[in-house]
Protein backbone atom coordinates (compact mmCIF):
# COMPACT_ATOMS: atom_id res chain seq x y z
CA UNK A 1 0.00 0.00 0.00
CA UNK A 2 1.13 3.48 -1.21
CA UNK A 3 2.03 6.28 1.88
CA UNK A 4 -0.88 8.29 0.38
CA UNK A 5 -2.86 5.55 -0.09
CA UNK A 6 -2.62 5.43 3.51
CA UNK A 7 -3.56 9.01 4.41
CA UNK A 8 -6.79 8.84 2.45
CA UNK A 9 -7.59 5.70 4.90
CA UNK A 10 -6.54 7.47 7.47
CA UNK A 11 -8.70 10.60 6.93
CA UNK A 12 -11.79 8.60 5.85
CA UNK A 13 -11.69 6.84 9.15
CA UNK A 14 -11.47 10.65 10.64
CA UNK A 15 -14.38 11.82 8.59
CA UNK A 16 -16.17 8.80 10.01
CA UNK A 17 -14.94 8.87 13.48
CA UNK A 18 -16.30 12.32 13.75
CA UNK A 19 -19.42 12.07 12.41
CA UNK A 20 -19.91 9.01 14.45
CA UNK A 21 -19.11 11.73 17.50
CA UNK A 22 -21.63 14.21 16.14
CA UNK A 23 -24.69 12.11 16.06
CA UNK A 24 -23.58 11.08 19.50
CA UNK A 25 -23.82 14.61 21.02
CA UNK A 26 -27.01 15.19 19.91
CA UNK A 27 -28.07 12.17 21.65
CA UNK A 28 -26.42 13.08 24.56
CA UNK A 29 -27.89 17.02 24.39
CA UNK A 30 -31.28 15.20 24.30
CA UNK A 31 -31.07 13.39 27.48
CA UNK A 32 -29.80 16.50 29.30
CA UNK A 33 -32.65 18.02 27.67
CA UNK A 34 -34.91 15.40 29.44
CA UNK A 35 -33.32 15.38 32.59
CA UNK A 36 -32.93 19.42 32.83
CA UNK A 37 -29.17 18.91 33.37
CA UNK A 38 -25.89 20.72 31.53
CA UNK A 39 -26.59 21.14 28.00
CA UNK A 40 -24.48 21.21 24.83
CA UNK A 41 -24.73 24.93 23.04
CA UNK A 42 -26.81 25.17 20.17
CA UNK A 43 -23.69 26.61 18.57
CA UNK A 44 -21.24 23.85 19.77
CA UNK A 45 -23.96 21.42 18.27
CA UNK A 46 -24.10 23.36 14.70
CA UNK A 47 -20.41 24.10 14.66
CA UNK A 48 -20.15 20.48 15.07
CA UNK A 49 -21.77 19.83 11.72
CA UNK A 50 -20.13 22.71 9.71
CA UNK A 51 -16.89 20.95 10.60
CA UNK A 52 -17.45 18.19 8.08
CA UNK A 53 -19.82 16.52 11.02
CA UNK A 54 -22.96 16.94 8.94
CA UNK A 55 -23.73 13.80 7.99
CA UNK A 56 -23.55 12.70 11.62
CA UNK A 57 -25.19 15.68 12.79
CA UNK A 58 -28.09 15.28 11.06
CA UNK A 59 -28.57 11.83 11.11
CA UNK A 60 -28.53 12.38 15.10
CA UNK A 61 -31.37 15.36 14.64
CA UNK A 62 -33.26 12.88 13.33
CA UNK A 63 -32.78 9.43 15.29
CA UNK A 64 -33.20 11.43 18.79
CA UNK A 65 -35.80 13.91 17.77
CA UNK A 66 -33.57 16.80 19.30
CA UNK A 67 -34.03 20.03 17.59
CA UNK A 68 -36.09 19.67 14.91
CA UNK A 69 -38.41 21.78 15.59
CA UNK A 70 -35.87 24.73 15.75
CA UNK A 71 -35.63 26.90 12.11
CA UNK A 72 -32.12 27.50 12.73
CA UNK A 73 -31.20 23.77 12.68
CA UNK A 74 -33.91 22.96 10.14
CA UNK A 75 -31.58 25.11 7.76
CA UNK A 76 -28.25 24.84 9.21
CA UNK A 77 -27.65 21.51 9.68
CA UNK A 78 -28.65 20.52 6.38
CA UNK A 79 -26.60 23.18 4.65
CA UNK A 80 -23.80 22.01 6.75
CA UNK A 81 -24.43 18.48 4.83
CA UNK A 82 -24.55 20.21 1.81
CA UNK A 83 -21.51 22.09 2.46
CA UNK A 84 -19.62 19.48 3.60
CA UNK A 85 -20.38 17.28 0.47
CA UNK A 86 -19.13 20.25 -1.56
CA UNK A 87 -15.87 20.23 0.46
CA UNK A 88 -15.35 16.73 -0.22
CA UNK A 89 -16.24 16.97 -3.97
CA UNK A 90 -14.15 20.32 -4.31
CA UNK A 91 -11.04 18.19 -2.74
CA UNK A 92 -11.41 15.28 -5.37
CA UNK A 93 -11.85 17.65 -8.53
CA UNK A 94 -8.67 19.67 -7.66
CA UNK A 95 -7.44 16.29 -7.61
CA UNK A 96 -6.10 15.83 -3.82
CA UNK A 97 -8.06 12.59 -3.34
CA UNK A 98 -7.21 10.88 -6.76
CA UNK A 99 -8.43 7.30 -5.28
CA UNK A 100 -8.26 5.68 -8.32
CA UNK A 101 -4.14 6.29 -8.57
CA UNK A 102 -2.80 2.99 -7.22
CA UNK A 103 0.24 2.56 -9.29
Amino acid sequence: MHYHNMIYIVLAAAFVLWNVIAFALYGIDKRKAEKKQWRISEAALIGCAFLMGGIGSFLGMRAFRHKTKHLKFQVLVPLAVVVNLGVIALLYFLGLFDLCDCA
